[in-house]
């Protein structure tokens, strides 16, 4: 693996752009390549990569296109460009086309139902209130640590009524699931394999426990599976991958929209300003920090049968990736992409959490915990200051944010 002092090229000709290289996002140099792809080729054809050939959708309305279309474009196998037919093996149900899929997803959607999200909220907002309370005033401390990791570690917990006091190992279990040479990391496939095998072997147990709960008391996921005919016979190997689907939903993806609405607000400070003059922005704010950092920046597919699109030939078995973070930067579909821009008139219009059969279930609890945690985050601290250059994770699938210095300033 290269080091992060060695910045990635991508001045040569078009057939020769790889932009799976994970030092790409690490960097922050992704904008000037995929800007060059949806303007010369936007269906790109990369014949040599650490992960194989593959195809990139970059623009906006395309990578929409495909997303919905799960019948020329296949989830099986895996929703990652470095998934292999070698690497371990825990299928899930974003990685199954229908029936099986819509069976899946569906034994688990109960636990984020309005009703439910409801009784979510104000769990959320006295947790939040509790991490904000304890915070040092005036001294650097890193955001990322002490926030976006605690907060949506708790909320973790509490979905899968995981036992609080060891909701930690929740934070270290998505990390090994995201942190595989397949995506850029580093940890060896033996290591992964051993802590992934331990936490299957701890939620077996709260699985046999909760066979003996009632689901219509407790809506936790784990009960929820237990009990439900698609799932309930699930093989070991396949808990897991649904484990860890949810796992990592639900933790990478807010803990790096927390942490990128900070970053946007200290690098476009006039909307720092905004808010704090009109608190009622939060609700477009938050969609557009989820687009603006766009937390997972592909989902791959592979073709299902020779499909002619934009003039290339996509042949069965190829593999096709979506570049949602590209698409998210598409100016024909978004006005001045680039800025991070709390009052958009439109900030929904975003491909963060996908479209189709796949789209995240968990937008919405999502989007409830970064609202909540910016309204207590408005009663508290005049202002959140970066002072120093983020940390960003080496990886070609999580664009996330591993360290991220600030000090706070009291209202």
């Amino acid at each position: 693996m290269s080091e992060i002092n060695e910045k990635v090229d991508f001045s040569g000709d078009l057939e020769s752009i790889d932009v799976s290289n994970p030092l790409m996002f690490q960097q922050d140099a992704f904008r000037t390549v995929f800007k060059r792809l949806r303007d010369e080729a936007p269906v790109h054809y990369c014949r040599e990569s650490a992960f194989g050939p593959y195809w990139s959708i970059t623009r906006f309305h395309d990578i929409m296109a495909v997303d919905k279309n799960h019948q020329d474009f296949s989830s099986q196998g895996g929703v990652s460009i470095g998934n292999r037919s070698d690497d371990f093996q825990a299928p899930n149900f974003i990685s199954m086309d229908p029936p099986k899929h819509d069976e899946q997803r569906k034994a688990v959607t109960g636990v984020v139902a309005p009703i439910n999200l409801a009784k979510l909220e104000p769990v959320i907002r006295s947790r939040a209130a509790e991490i904000l309370d304890r915070l040092p005033v005036g001294e650097d401390f890193n955001w990322v640590d002490a926030v976006s990791i605690e907060l949506t570690t708790q909320m973790l917990a509490t979905i899968f009524d995981f036992p609080f006091e060891q909701r930690h190992k929740l934070t270290a279990w998505s990390d090994l699931a995201t942190s595989s040479v397949a995506t850029g990391g580093t940890l060896p496939d033996e290591d992964r394999r051993e802590g992934l095998m331990q936490c299957l072997s701890e939620f077996t147990e709260l699985w046999h426990e909760r066979l003996n709960w009632d689901p219509a008391e407790h809506n936790d996921l784990i009960t929820l599976m237990a009990h439900n005919p698609a799932t309930r016979d699930m093989d070991p190997m396949e808990y897991l991958g649904n484990l860890i689907l949810l796992i990592v939903g639900g933790n990478d993806t807010t803990r790096n929209s927390i942490s990128g609405g900070v970053l946007g607000l200290n690098l476009y400070p006039q909307e720092f300003d905004k808010l704090r003059a009109n608190p009622g922005l939060i609700p477009s704010m938050i969609p557009e920090i989820i687009r603006w950092q766009t937390p997972l920046t592909h989902m791959r597919r592979i073709a299902s049968n020779d499909v002619e699109f934009h003039g290339k030939t996509i042949k069965k078995g190829d593999k096709v990736v979506m570049w949602y973070l590209s698409g998210n930067r598409d100016e024909s579909a978004i006005t001045d992409p680039e800025r991070f821009c709390i009052d958009r008139a439109n900030p929904r219009h975003h491909l963060s959490f996908g479209f189709g059969i796949h789209r995240c279930m968990g937008n919405r609890l999502a989007e409830m915990q970064l609202r909540v945690l910016w309204e207590e985050i408005l009663t508290r601290f005049h202002r959140i200051e970066v002072v120093g250059e983020p940390v960003r994770v080496a990886s070609n699938f999580v664009r996330g944010i591993a360290e991220l210095p600030v000090r706070l300033h009291a209202k």
